[in-house]
Protein backbone atom coordinates (compact mmCIF):
# COMPACT_ATOMS: atom_id res chain seq x y z
CA UNK A 1 0.00 0.00 0.00
CA UNK A 2 1.01 3.61 -0.62
CA UNK A 3 2.28 4.87 2.74
CA UNK A 4 4.56 7.77 1.85
CA UNK A 5 4.00 10.88 3.98
CA UNK A 6 4.72 14.17 2.25
CA UNK A 7 6.66 16.84 4.14
CA UNK A 8 6.38 19.87 1.88
CA UNK A 9 7.23 22.22 4.75
CA UNK A 10 10.89 21.12 4.58
CA UNK A 11 11.05 21.89 0.89
CA UNK A 12 9.36 25.28 1.23
CA UNK A 13 11.68 26.26 4.11
CA UNK A 14 14.61 25.59 1.78
CA UNK A 15 13.05 27.62 -1.07
CA UNK A 16 15.35 30.67 -0.55
CA UNK A 17 18.41 28.42 -0.93
CA UNK A 18 16.95 26.86 -4.06
CA UNK A 19 16.19 30.28 -5.54
CA UNK A 20 19.79 31.31 -4.90
CA UNK A 21 20.80 28.20 -6.81
CA UNK A 22 18.39 29.17 -9.59
CA UNK A 23 20.24 32.48 -9.96
CA UNK A 24 23.51 30.58 -10.45
CA UNK A 25 21.75 28.38 -13.00
CA UNK A 26 20.64 31.48 -14.91
CA UNK A 27 24.14 32.96 -14.69
CA UNK A 28 25.70 29.87 -16.25
CA UNK A 29 23.01 29.65 -18.94
CA UNK A 30 23.32 33.32 -19.92
CA UNK A 31 27.13 33.24 -19.98
CA UNK A 32 27.13 30.03 -22.02
CA UNK A 33 24.70 31.59 -24.51
CA UNK A 34 26.80 34.75 -24.85
CA UNK A 35 29.98 32.73 -25.41
CA UNK A 36 28.16 30.26 -27.65
CA UNK A 37 26.69 33.06 -29.74
CA UNK A 38 30.10 34.65 -30.32
CA UNK A 39 31.64 31.27 -31.19
CA UNK A 40 28.70 30.38 -33.47
CA UNK A 41 29.14 33.58 -35.48
CA UNK A 42 32.85 32.79 -35.80
CA UNK A 43 32.08 29.22 -36.92
CA UNK A 44 29.59 30.55 -39.45
CA UNK A 45 32.23 32.91 -40.85
CA UNK A 46 34.70 30.01 -40.98
CA UNK A 47 32.25 28.10 -43.14
CA UNK A 48 31.82 31.08 -45.45
CA UNK A 49 35.53 31.87 -45.66
CA UNK A 50 36.31 29.41 -48.43
CA UNK A 51 39.34 28.26 -46.44
CA UNK A 52 39.27 24.46 -46.24
CA UNK A 53 41.06 24.33 -42.89
CA UNK A 54 38.73 26.83 -41.21
CA UNK A 55 35.68 25.23 -42.79
CA UNK A 56 36.88 21.83 -41.59
CA UNK A 57 37.30 23.11 -38.02
CA UNK A 58 33.78 24.57 -38.06
CA UNK A 59 32.25 21.41 -39.50
CA UNK A 60 34.04 19.19 -36.97
CA UNK A 61 32.92 21.40 -34.09
CA UNK A 62 29.28 21.29 -35.18
CA UNK A 63 29.35 17.54 -35.77
CA UNK A 64 30.85 16.80 -32.35
CA UNK A 65 28.57 19.24 -30.50
CA UNK A 66 25.41 17.93 -32.14
CA UNK A 67 26.16 14.22 -32.18
CA UNK A 68 27.68 13.49 -28.78
CA UNK A 69 25.96 13.77 -25.37
CA UNK A 70 26.31 17.10 -23.58
CA UNK A 71 27.38 15.11 -20.52
CA UNK A 72 30.45 13.82 -22.40
CA UNK A 73 31.35 17.37 -23.41
CA UNK A 74 31.19 18.54 -19.80
CA UNK A 75 33.20 15.49 -18.68
CA UNK A 76 35.90 16.24 -21.26
CA UNK A 77 36.14 19.82 -20.00
CA UNK A 78 36.38 18.77 -16.36
CA UNK A 79 38.15 15.39 -16.38
CA UNK A 80 39.57 15.07 -19.91
CA UNK A 81 41.53 18.31 -19.90
CA UNK A 82 42.91 17.38 -16.49
CA UNK A 83 45.00 14.69 -18.21
CA UNK A 84 46.84 17.49 -19.98
CA UNK A 85 47.40 19.52 -16.84
CA UNK A 86 44.43 21.84 -17.47
CA UNK A 87 42.27 21.75 -14.35
CA UNK A 88 38.95 23.57 -14.56
CA UNK A 89 36.67 24.22 -11.62
CA UNK A 90 33.21 22.61 -11.76
CA UNK A 91 31.70 26.02 -12.61
CA UNK A 92 34.15 26.67 -15.44
CA UNK A 93 33.93 23.11 -16.80
CA UNK A 94 30.14 23.24 -16.83
CA UNK A 95 30.20 26.64 -18.51
CA UNK A 96 32.73 25.44 -21.11
CA UNK A 97 30.79 22.28 -21.89
CA UNK A 98 27.47 24.07 -22.34
CA UNK A 99 29.06 26.90 -24.36
CA UNK A 100 30.70 24.32 -26.66
CA UNK A 101 27.33 22.64 -27.16
CA UNK A 102 25.52 25.94 -27.69
CA UNK A 103 28.04 27.07 -30.30
CA UNK A 104 27.50 23.92 -32.35
CA UNK A 105 23.71 24.15 -32.35
CA UNK A 106 23.62 27.92 -32.88
CA UNK A 107 26.07 27.67 -35.78
CA UNK A 108 23.75 25.18 -37.46
CA UNK A 109 20.79 27.50 -36.82
CA UNK A 110 22.73 30.34 -38.41
CA UNK A 111 23.57 28.17 -41.41
CA UNK A 112 19.90 27.47 -41.93
CA UNK A 113 19.09 31.16 -41.54
CA UNK A 114 21.74 32.09 -44.10
CA UNK A 115 20.21 29.70 -46.61
CA UNK A 116 16.95 31.61 -46.26
CA UNK A 117 18.62 34.91 -47.28
CA UNK A 118 18.88 35.39 -51.08
CA UNK A 119 22.38 35.91 -52.50
CA UNK A 120 21.05 39.04 -54.16
CA UNK A 121 21.16 40.75 -50.75
CA UNK A 122 24.94 40.44 -50.64
CA UNK A 123 25.31 41.42 -54.29
CA UNK A 124 23.20 44.51 -53.66
CA UNK A 125 25.52 45.53 -50.84
CA UNK A 126 28.58 44.92 -52.98
CA UNK A 127 27.08 47.06 -55.76
CA UNK A 128 26.86 49.92 -53.27
CA UNK A 129 30.60 49.73 -52.65
CA UNK A 130 30.60 47.59 -49.53
CA UNK A 131 33.29 45.01 -48.92
CA UNK A 132 32.25 41.39 -48.41
CA UNK A 133 32.69 41.79 -44.65
CA UNK A 134 30.64 45.01 -44.60
CA UNK A 135 27.87 43.41 -46.63
CA UNK A 136 27.78 40.52 -44.18
CA UNK A 137 27.85 42.78 -41.12
CA UNK A 138 25.27 45.35 -42.20
CA UNK A 139 22.96 43.37 -44.49
CA UNK A 140 23.24 39.62 -43.95
CA UNK A 141 23.96 39.42 -40.20
CA UNK A 142 20.88 41.41 -39.04
CA UNK A 143 18.61 39.27 -41.22
CA UNK A 144 20.31 36.08 -40.07
CA UNK A 145 19.83 37.01 -36.41
CA UNK A 146 16.18 37.85 -37.04
CA UNK A 147 15.49 34.45 -38.59
CA UNK A 148 17.52 32.54 -35.99
CA UNK A 149 16.33 34.48 -32.93
CA UNK A 150 13.36 32.37 -31.88
CA UNK A 151 15.09 29.02 -32.59
CA UNK A 152 17.97 30.31 -30.44
CA UNK A 153 15.44 30.76 -27.63
CA UNK A 154 15.01 26.99 -27.60
CA UNK A 155 18.76 26.66 -27.17
CA UNK A 156 18.63 29.05 -24.22
CA UNK A 157 16.01 26.86 -22.56
CA UNK A 158 18.15 23.81 -23.33
CA UNK A 159 21.16 25.56 -21.77
CA UNK A 160 19.17 26.19 -18.59
CA UNK A 161 18.23 22.53 -18.38
CA UNK A 162 21.77 21.38 -19.21
CA UNK A 163 23.12 23.14 -16.13
CA UNK A 164 21.59 20.30 -14.08
CA UNK A 165 24.39 18.08 -15.43
CA UNK A 166 26.77 20.02 -13.21
CA UNK A 167 26.04 17.63 -10.34
CA UNK A 168 28.12 15.03 -12.19
CA UNK A 169 31.23 17.21 -11.82
CA UNK A 170 30.50 18.23 -8.21
CA UNK A 171 28.86 21.52 -9.06
CA UNK A 172 26.85 22.29 -5.92
CA UNK A 173 25.90 25.97 -6.16
CA UNK A 174 23.34 25.81 -8.98
CA UNK A 175 19.72 24.74 -8.59
CA UNK A 176 20.37 21.04 -9.23
CA UNK A 177 23.41 21.01 -6.94
CA UNK A 178 21.58 22.76 -4.10
CA UNK A 179 18.62 20.41 -4.51
CA UNK A 180 20.92 17.39 -4.43
CA UNK A 181 22.58 18.55 -1.21
CA UNK A 182 19.23 19.29 0.44
CA UNK A 183 17.99 15.86 -0.56
CA UNK A 184 21.14 14.19 0.83
CA UNK A 185 20.52 15.81 4.20
CA UNK A 186 16.79 15.14 4.44
CA UNK A 187 16.04 12.21 2.06
CA UNK A 188 12.86 14.02 0.97
CA UNK A 189 13.61 13.27 -2.67
CA UNK A 190 10.15 13.75 -4.11
CA UNK A 191 9.45 17.07 -2.42
CA UNK A 192 12.78 18.72 -3.20
CA UNK A 193 13.08 17.56 -6.78
CA UNK A 194 9.42 18.27 -7.51
CA UNK A 195 9.92 21.83 -6.28
CA UNK A 196 13.12 22.14 -8.32
CA UNK A 197 11.26 20.90 -11.41
CA UNK A 198 8.63 23.61 -10.90
CA UNK A 199 11.37 26.25 -10.64
CA UNK A 200 13.03 24.99 -13.85
CA UNK A 201 9.63 25.01 -15.58
CA UNK A 202 8.87 28.57 -14.49
CA UNK A 203 12.31 29.81 -15.59
CA UNK A 204 11.92 28.16 -19.00
CA UNK A 205 8.46 29.64 -19.51
CA UNK A 206 9.57 33.13 -18.45
CA UNK A 207 12.57 32.99 -20.81
CA UNK A 208 10.37 31.82 -23.71
CA UNK A 209 7.78 34.55 -23.08
CA UNK A 210 10.44 37.24 -22.70
CA UNK A 211 12.08 36.15 -25.95
CA UNK A 212 8.79 36.34 -27.84
CA UNK A 213 8.06 39.81 -26.47
CA UNK A 214 11.59 40.93 -27.33
CA UNK A 215 11.31 39.51 -30.85
CA UNK A 216 8.00 41.31 -31.39
CA UNK A 217 9.65 44.57 -30.33
CA UNK A 218 12.96 44.16 -32.16
CA UNK A 219 11.70 42.67 -35.41
CA UNK A 220 8.54 44.62 -36.11
CA UNK A 221 9.54 45.28 -39.70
Amino acid sequence: MFSYTFHWNQAFRALPQMLDGALVTLEIALLSMAIGLALAIALTLFRLSGNRALSGIATAWVEVARNTPALFQIYMAHFGLGNFGIHLSPFTALLAGIAFNNAGYLAENFRGALKAIPDTQTRAGRSLGMSSLQAFRYIVLPQMLRIAFLPATNQMVWAILMTSLGVTVSMNSDLAGVTQELNARSFRTFEFFALAAVIYYVIAKVVTLAARLLAARMFRY
